[in-house]
């Protein structure tokens, strides 16, 4: 019987895609073990697509509620897999020991339950934060740099293009004018400005819409009063099949510029009121673009504040420095 690990691990697509190194590093040295993550549907799906786990729970499910209650009975699935399990690995607060005891009821042999966050970890780097809950090193040369799209996520990735108007082959640079916050944002103006410059040097924009991002979109659109191609709601791994075609990715604090950047695309991602050295994509493939350091304390301040000038980044400096890169 193949052995199994499972992991849980509750946050956002960013947050996930920051945990992918670790994840690598887990199935690297797992002895052949199967990988079942609890997660968010979307992101999971996305990453057994691209072979980084062979299967998924839902978070928001029954999976999720009974891993941390005994009134909640588990899914017979889980059951199957805790029952065949070697290692737990939990990134999250488990302040009660709650989702601890149910892993002991199952005799797994190695439990890590640790939160990212944890004011105890050393390393700054989100992603090397996950790597030290494990006793892992950050870089040990083990693991490629990026992951890979599977062909049918590209195939339709062209086809989502296609339909939008911009043929197989043909060059463009895909735009994602929201974020999580709207505070991680530059101005709708500014971002209007960009597509605008973008258009004039024949860099077709096209850009990516998500369920969170119509308002942000419908100003920058409103400001920039031309058409432009648009990907909407499109799925994780059809979106990751897309953003492979892309000359380059520009992006805020998000979880689709952690995305790209995974995937090797070309990635300038604006920062703000967060901080790169803690949540930027890591690679020689990333340009970090960011205002006045942020004085804001916390997200209270940052939501008060509105000025923003750690978001003071001018249309020309993006623009100037993509033909510095060459990409433009």
């Amino acid at each position: 019987m193949t052995r199994s690990l499972v992991i849980v691990h509750p946050g956002s697509l960013g947050d996930v895609l920051l945990a992918v190194p670790a994840m690598r590093r887990l199935r690297a040295r797992s002895n052949g073990r199967e990988i079942l993550l609890v997660a968010q549907e979307s992101i999971s799906r996305l990453l057994i697509a691209c072979g980084i786990i062979n299967d998924w729970m839902s978070w928001e499910g029954p999976a999720g509620a009974g891993l941390f209650s005994s009134g909640v009975p588990l899914p017979c699935k889980l059951r199957v897999w805790l029952n065949r399990c070697d290692i737990a690995v939990a990134w999250m607060d488990d302040n009660e020991d709650a989702l601890r005891t149910t892993f002991e009821e199952f005799t797994v042999a190695e439990v890590r339950i640790q939160s990212p966050f944890s004011p105890v970890l050393r390393t700054r780097h989100q992603s090397h934060r996950f790597l030290e809950t494990l006793e892992e090193p950050t870089d040990d040369g083990s693991l490629e740099k990026f992951i890979h799209v599977p062909p049918s996520a590209v195939e339709e990735g062209i086809a989502c293009l296609e339909r939008i108007g911009i043929p197989k082959g043909r060059p463009f640079v895909l735009v994602h004018p929201g974020s999580g916050s709207v505070h991680k944002c530059l101005d709708p103006e500014t971002m209007a400005v960009i597509i605008q410059r973008l258009d004039q040097k024949g860099l077709v924009p096209v850009v990516i819409e998500g369920p969170a991002d119509q308002n942000v979109l419908e100003h920058v659109l409103k400001v920039s009063n031309r058409r432009v191609p648009i990907l909407r709601n499109l799925d994780l791994t059809t979106l990751a099949g897309a953003l492979v075609q892309a000359r380059f990715f520009l992006g805020h604090d998000s979880g689709v510029t952690h995305l790209a950047a995974l995937f090797g695309v070309r990635t300038v991602a604006v920062f703000g009121p967060t901080d790169p050295d803690q949540w930027a994509p890591l690679g020689d493939h990333v340009t970090v673009v960011q205002g006045a350091p942020c004085l804001c304390r916390s997200w209270q301040a940052v939501r008060q504040c509105h000025e923003k000038p750690c978001l003071s980044v001018s249309p020309l400096q993006i623009i100037g420095l993509l033909e510095a890169s060459g990409l433009a």
